[in-house]
């Protein structure tokens, strides 16, 4: 089954957080791994931030194997239509909407997503939810 895994899922995985080995099966599963365009940037972002760019760029690098999904028009438009039906924010919606159109299982630390048909949620022991 292909699967989403949001950016907190990527992020624990490359802190090796407590929830990391919950992610690892999916990340290590490039041929199932869809991969919307909008986590890259957010991942990225955070390593270039916390650890610098070339940190950042080899993380950029293992996510591409996945199947990078890019933010198109109509994706966009369903995006924020699911955003405002689900009042998600924006990138949140964008992901969602990503992998329901690839009908992709959702795995996420994200409680804005809790509960929502296709989303595995895995709750962050150091955080309340």
């Amino acid at each position: 089954m292909p699967a989403v895994v949001d950016s907190s899922g990527w992020i624990e995985y490359f802190t090796d957080g407590p929830n990391a080995e919950r992610f690892a099966g999916v990340i290590t599963d490039v041929d199932a791994l869809i991969l919307p365009s909008i986590i890259i940037i957010e991942v990225y972002r955070r390593v270039m931030r916390e650890a610098g760019a070339s940190d950042a760029l080899a993380v950029a690098a293992l996510m591409k194997q996945g199947k990078v999904v890019p933010l198109d028009d109509r994706l966009a438009v369903l995006a924020a239509e699911t955003s405002h039906r689900h009042r998600l924010p924006l990138a949140d919606g964008v992901i969602y909407t990503t992998a329901q159109s690839a009908s992709a299982e959702l795995l996420t630390q994200d409680s804005d997503l809790e509960g929502l048909p296709g989303v595995t949620y895995i709750a962050h022991p150091k955080r309340k939810s």
